[in-house]
């Protein structure tokens, strides 16, 4: 599944033009630039045959939709967006091959900051895809992609329409969903984190629906000895998923 999408930052378009997930179509670019890194990225874009079009800042906010774009727009049709059809495909062919799978589920994560931070976390922990409902979520952008830093033109990404139904058929296959919860009983740090997972992670300050976490194989907490008793998502989401590493190397 290819989808149409504007990336800006010079890490997010260095990233693209070195990987293979995504194509470029072309290269949205300010006038007359002395940032030797839209210098270089314009000279690589070039050698690559990718269509430069100058513009001045104004002009590549409107394209982008992103005020903070450091000069530097990419057109792009990227090949790790899925749905849930290509999910399962993906999922039954590593359970098949008896290769790891580690999944990071979103319950309706609103802020594309938030989005973006889980996503470079995930792709440094090995994680195989992030999934997010389709309504009611952040989904890519050109926030998520600059404060992913690289790793949203990198790692799957799928949207899908019932995120309780993903787990439904995620535990028919054997992987666990394992949920956070301020509430659960057991921390993060006692619980076995081996095999087919899937962390499910919740929305800022209310957590996880309710329909989603009692689809959860287990709920886990992580301890709080301060004065707050919450975490922002992206920080929660990067302590376990090191704690699953850790766990399974």
């Amino acid at each position: 599944m290819n989808k149409t999408q504007y990336i800006t930052g010079l890490r997010s378009v260095e990233q693209l033009l070195t990987g293979d997930t995504a194509e470029v179509r072309q290269l949205y670019a300010e006038y007359q630039t002395a940032n030797p890194r839209v210098q270089a990225i314009i000279t690589t874009a070039r050698q690559a045959g990718i269509e430069i079009q100058p513009a001045n800042r104004a002009r590549l906010t409107q394209i982008s939709g992103e005020a903070r774009h450091q000069g530097i727009v990419a057109e792009v049709r990227r090949s790790t967006v899925m749905d849930e059809a290509s999910l399962r495909t993906m999922v039954e062919e590593r359970l098949q091959s008896g290769d790891r799978l580690l999944l990071l589920l979103l319950d309706s994560v609103q802020d594309p900051h938030n989005l973006g931070a889980c996503m470079r976390t995930a792709d440094a922990a090995g994680v195989h895809a992030v999934v997010v409902p389709r309504h009611g979520a952040a989904g890519l952008g050109p926030t998520v992609s600059k404060v992913a830093a690289g790793a949203a033109e990198e790692i799957p990404f799928a949207t899908v329409g019932n995120l309780g139904r993903v787990m439904t058929w995620l535990k028919d296959y054997g992987v666990r969903c394992i949920g956070t919860s301020d509430k659960a009983d057991k921390s993060l740090f006692e619980t076995d984190l081996s095999g087919p997972l899937a962390l499910v992670m919740g929305r800022e300050h209310t957590g996880l629906a309710r329909g989603i976490a009692s689809r959860c194989n287990a709920l886990v907490s992580l301890p709080m000895h301060g004065s707050v008793s919450s975490l922002n998502v992206s920080v929660a989401t990067g302590i376990c998923l090191y704690e699953i590493l850790r766990q399974t190397g």
